[in-house]
Order: C-alpha cells, then structure tokens, then sequence
C-alpha cells in the first residue's frame, strides 16, 4: 500500500465523498449568493462591505479548485494524480486558508476602526485603502503557500490517504521553524487580534449606549445595528476558527509526537470539519441578515430590478455588511434651515 492509498473502509471513501459533494454544492450555491448579491448592488457598495466579498470569493475559490478532486478521490479510494495533484491541492488548501483567516483579521480591524467613529461619519475608511488590503491579503496568502515549494515547509498526503496538505509528520526537524513561524503569524497572532478587536467593539457600543441613555430611554438605531454586525462577524470569525481549531490540534500531534498513533478515521474528521468552513458564511448571512434574505428571495423568484424589486435602504434594514440611510438631525428653535437639511451618512462596517 503506498502513501496515496487509501487507509479508510471502502464505505467509509463513499461516504466521506458523499459528504464533501454536498459541502460543495453548498460552498458554491452559498457564496455565489453572497458575490452576486453584492454586484447587484455594487453601486451602493461601501469599502468595509469588499472584505466581506473578498471573504466569499477565497471560500469559492477553495470550493471549486479544491473539492472536486477530494470527491474524485474519496470514490477511487486513492489519492488522483500523484506527487504533481496533492502538491496542488496542498497549495491551494494553504493558500485560501491563510487568505481567509488574514481577511478575518483584517476585516475585524476595519470594524474596530470604524466603531470608533460613530460620531464622525466623515472619518471613514475609503475604497481605495480597502481594495489596497484585500490585495495585500491574496498577496500574503500567495507567499506563505510558496514557502514550501521554496524549501521551507513541505506539502505531502494526510494520513488517511485522500487529501493532502502541510506534510506535519515530515517537519519535525527540518521544516520546525516554519511550522513555529506559520501558527504564530497565521494562526495566535490573528486570533488575538481578532477577539480584542471586538471585544473593543462590544466595550465601546456599551459606553455609547450608556451614553445614550442618559439622555434618553431608547437605544439610538446606530448601536442597535452595530450590535446585529457585530454578532454576524462575530459568528463568522467563530466559525472559521472553531472549524480549524480540531484540525490545528492533530496538526500539532503529528509534530510533537507520532502520527501513526492516529487511526485514520480520528484523522479524517478534523480534516472534514475544516473543509465545512467554507459553507458556514452564507448560512449566517441568510440567517441573521434581513436584507440578504430578501435579496436571496429575490433571486430565487427570478426578480430583476424594477419596480416589483425594490431597493431596501432603511435604517431598520439589517444588512449584511452596513447600512447606509440618511438621518436628519432633530429639529431645535433655533435651528436655521440648513441645519433642518443637514443629513449625515452613516457606515455600519
């Protein structure tokens, strides 16, 4: 038996093909919703709402390069094409991997930075700054997943024979810096900076609303939509981390000790939960975002833009990304009728 065979019951190749052919078709359905739904709307389309884009096309991109081959495989019962395939597959795994997670933490910056600036709406981020980041984050990806074919790392088959990706086992000594170096700057330090980011965020919509209140009973709509986002992103950050999270500890296993003493179906399931991260993101955005939901049914119904589709632009609206409306200030004796016309747009990133 060689290293690209499979170590797993031939139902049990079936199965787990099964189940990869379904996160799939969701991966794809789901954020092609997401990416579709966006362009309809690019012209409204605010800086922090690109991350959030940018998010669903590496989650595609992994989805449609990666996971008809584990499907091809898993029913061959052998790993497809050899060394030139699962060092591909390898790549591509690490590459939108890194890519995501980077966008996570970038994205729960922008939030941060933007939560910041509740009562200056003219201090925002532009869309130049944020497609500049999005950029760095393919770029970061792009360089990380080269370090192993450079030398620094090795990409090479899971134990249980139908996947491939860092070669853990094989980096004990040899590959240990970067196995040290990629947790650190892929993994710890995003994840830190990721749950301070919003649990700033959480501090700081507490204080604006104790503010509030002070002056009035009702919670002002800007928090109210700030906490919706924040739960979303929250979810999302969540959910990426929580499906890697399994996958990073056997990762760690295999180094620290020896992977052989893994069986193989213990090793195929963090493997296959990582892989679900992909499908999560749509699934909060229907469930959580009013809008989206109803952009989605549009869709689904076959609504063009016309007057049957109109656009939803409320402060009620619970976007997935932001909301933008136009708030007149309250009304005073002395206001002049410029004032009475002032009108303030406000930014949910």
């Amino acid at each position: 038996m060689d290293m690209y065979t499979s170590s797993l019951s031939p139902a049990l190749d079936i199965g787990t093909g099964c189940y990869l052919l379904v996160l799939t078709v969701l991966s794809i359905v789901g954020n092609l919703l997401v990416i579709i739904t966006a362009v309809k709307r690019s012209s409204r389309m605010k800086p922090p709402e690109l991350l959030c884009v940018n998010l669903a096309v590496t989650d595609l991109g992994a989805a449609v390069t990666m996971y008809p081959l584990a499907v091809a495989s898993a029913w061959s019962h052998r790993w497809l094409g050899g060394d030139i395939t699962c060092i591909y597959y390898g790549l591509a795994g690490f590459f939108f991997g890194v890519a995501s997670i980077m966008n996570l933490t970038v994205l729960a910056i922008v939030r941060f930075t933007v939560s910041l600036n509740l009562q200056a709406p003219n201090e925002k981020i532009s869309m130049r700054t944020v497609k500049m980041l999005c950029l760095w984050i393919w770029f970061y990806g792009l360089v990380w997943s080269l370090f192993p074919l450079l030398g620094w790392g090795k990409y090479g088959p899971e134990p249980f024979g139908l996947s491939c990706s860092l070669a853990w086992g094989n980096m004990k000594t040899e590959g240990f810096s970067f196995v040290i170096s990629m947790l650190s700057f892929n993994l710890i330090i995003p994840t830190a900076i990721i749950i301070g980011c919003y649990f700033g965020i959480a501090i700081n919509l507490y204080f604006t609303q104790k503010r509030s209140l002070k002056n009035s009973k009702q919670v002002p709509n800007i928090v109210k939509l700030h906490r919706r986002l924040l739960i979303i992103a929250v979810l999302v950050s969540l959910g990426f981390i929580g499906c890697w999270a399994p996958y990073g500890m056997v990762s760690l296993w295999s180094i620290l000790q020896d992977s052989s003493t893994i069986p193989p179906e213990i090793s195929l399931l963090p493997c296959m939960f990582a892989k679900s991260s992909t499908a999560y993101n749509p699934m909060i955005y229907y469930i959580f975002s009013q809008n989206f939901k109803k952009e989605v049914k549009q869709l689904r119904l076959g609504c063009q833009r016309s007057n049957s589709c109109p656009v939803t632009n409320s402060i009620t609206d619970n976007s997935i990304y932001m909301v933008s409306n136009t708030i007149k200030p309250k009304i005073e004796a002395r206001s002049s009728l410029l004032e009475i016309m002032k009108s303030e747009t406000v930014y949910l990133g």
